[in-house]
Order: structure tokens, then sequence, then C-alpha cells
């Protein structure tokens, strides 16, 4: 858990569980393992592989503690669908979350950002109704605030809370493919992906991102899917059930991978033309450089095809800007 964090796309971390396992090409280089050695130190780090999958109780009111109105990454250690999490425990810390929200209009209190790589997972816990215990665990962990109100509120919400926002890791097509259509049968008032890290293009449209002009998408009555009313060339589904956020990096780290430019801008491009928010978080430890038109900087350096090279030269020197532009998009509040 940190009070303060910086990644950049939220404002702080909530860890109630620790340690996990590698289960596509972009936990490779997980980060989360790096930071294991130097936090062996801690009590609750101390002795364990990182594969040592372990639940934390005694943060579970963490959240809550926070007076001040934040944005919280819900596991940025871990995963909170990794199958050694109990079904009761993900209860207990979606309980908080609504402990958290408990009194607040739909504009008001923290916003949790979960981010899962086990879709699967994710998509069947979702789909069953769970609203009871999570008020339960919401009166448990609440603080004796008001047990009732805390407990009529979880359950009597109609729909997915907007300040829960549900998401998965998509590090090239291959786990797009298997994960969004997972995500947008989850029942979630905001979903978002993180290509973090981004390691091969990804293309959105026109499964994946909501039509622009989404009050005119119907219903196909054979399939119960949605469909284009060819109003446009768009062939997309509703803005009900799209990707609400998009969010890009590249790889950190002694042992990372370079990011191709096209790959971040033809995601970039995808959500200005479908009018999705799109935050790039940062280059990581490679800045692409067009030797045409760019400078080359000196150490070491990989060819990217055609005139493009990536250059070693640290995650702060090459910085957040794409295309010489800061992207900072979130999703309405």
């Amino acid at each position: 858990m940190a009070d303060k964090t910086g990644i950049e796309w939220t404002d702080a971390t909530w860890n109630p569980v620790t340690g996990c396992a590698k289960v596509s090409a972009g936990c490779k280089h997980c980060y989360a393992e790096r930071d294991w050695g130097r936090l062996q130190h801690l009590p609750a780090y101390a002795g364990r592989a990182f594969t040592d999958v372990l639940t934390h109780a005694d943060r579970l009111d963490q959240p809550i503690r926070w007076a001040k109105r934040r944005m919280i990454f819900v596991n940025s250690m871990s995963d909170l669908f990794h199958p050694a999490v109990p079904d009761g425990f993900i209860d207990s810390v979606f309980g908080v979350m609504w402990a958290c929200l408990y009194g607040r209009n739909e504009q008001a209190g923290h916003v949790f950002q979960v981010l899962t790589k086990r879709a699967d997972r994710m998509r069947d816990y979702m789909s069953t109704d769970r609203r009871e215990a999570w008020a339960r665990a919401a009166v448990h962990h609440g603080g004796g605030i008001d047990p009732d109100g805390i407990f009529d509120q979880t359950l009597s919400f109609e729909g997915p809370h907007p300040r829960i926002w549900l998401g998965v890791s998509v590090e090239d097509q291959a786990a797009a493919d298997e994960r969004i259509p997972l995500l947008l049968d989850t029942p979630a008032a905001v979903r978002w992906i993180s290509a973090e890290p981004l390691l091969g293009p990804v293309d959105l449209s026109p499964a994946y991102l909501p039509c622009p002009n989404a009050e005119y998408v119907i219903m196909a009555p054979e399939t119960g899917g949605y469909e284009c009313c060819s109003s446009c060339d768009y062939t997309g589904i509703s803005d009900e059930i799209g990707i609400d956020w998009v969010v890009v990096g590249g790889e950190s780290g002694p042992k990372a991978r370079p990011m191709h430019p096209e790959w971040a801008r033809g995601l970039r491009d995808q959500c200005s033309a479908a009018g999705v928010p799109f935050l790039f978080k940062q280059w990581g430890e490679w800045l692409p450089s067009d030797a045409e038109d760019q400078p080359v900087y000196r150490g070491e350096h990989r060819h990217l095809g055609e005139h493009w090279h990536a250059f070693k030269i640290g995650k702060k020197l090459a910085g957040r800007l794409l295309d010489g532009a800061l992207h900072d998009g979130y999703p309405a509040l």
C-alpha cells in the first residue's frame, strides 16, 4: 500500500493481496517481481517467493482511513483475481470499496481501479450476485458508521457503481482478443484496458470500441448482439458495453523491451475516432527516434524497422510525450 505512487494514471495503491504468477508475455519482466527483492526487509514480504500469493486482512480498511478523495489502484503487487485468492476475500475487498462510497453521490468519493490479466475469473465473479456479501463486508469494515445505512445502500444500489472501474491488461493483439471480450461481458460501469507494456500493434476497432453514433446502434434480433445501423462506416458496438478508457505505456527496468511509436499512435488514433479517453503513461526505458529528423542518442540502441531506432536512455529522460503532446485522458467522473 502507498498513500502516494509514481504510477502516472493513479494517486495511490492498495495491496490487500501480494504475490502473483506469470501468465503471458507482458509478465516477463514484471515490475512487481522486480521490486519484490527490495521489500524483503518488510515482515509481509520477508522470506516469501513472489509466487507465494498471500491475502492481508490487516490492509483491508486502509482506503477507509484516507479522507482525501483519490484514485486507488487495487493490487499493484498482485492480481485480485488470482486463483489463490478466495471469493470470500474478494467479497471483502469489494465491501471496503462500497463502505468508502457510502453516503456519497456518484460524483464523490474514491475511484477504485481494478486491473487483471485473469479476465475469465473476473467475469465469472462479477456475473454472480455478490451484493449481499459485499454489503455484509462493507458493514464489517465500515468502522461502525451507520451499519444499517451502509448495508442498505450497498444492497439497493442499481447497477455497477460508476466509481469502481474494471480493467484488463493487454500487451498485444493475442491478449486483446483473449481478454477484452471477457471484459465486455463483465458487468461494469467503466471498462478499461492497460496496454503496459505494449509489445505489438493492437486493433481495437471495430469489435471493442464504442460507436461514435451510439444512439443509432441497434440490437440484432437473430443473434441478440449489436450491429451497426449503417448510418456510418462504423461496425462496432454500443457505448454501453464498449471500452471506456485506454492506457498505453512502454516497459521499464533493466531488461525492458522497446515500444514502436506506431503501436502507441495506432491506439491513440483509434481512441480519438471513437471518442474514448486515452492516456499515454510513458515510453519506458527506450525512446524511439526517427533518424531522418530527430536526434540520435548515444548508448544502447535497437533498429525498429524502416527508419526507426530506439535508444535506451531511461524512463525519466524518455518522458511522456507522444508526438510532442501529453495525453492525459480519463473517463468522466
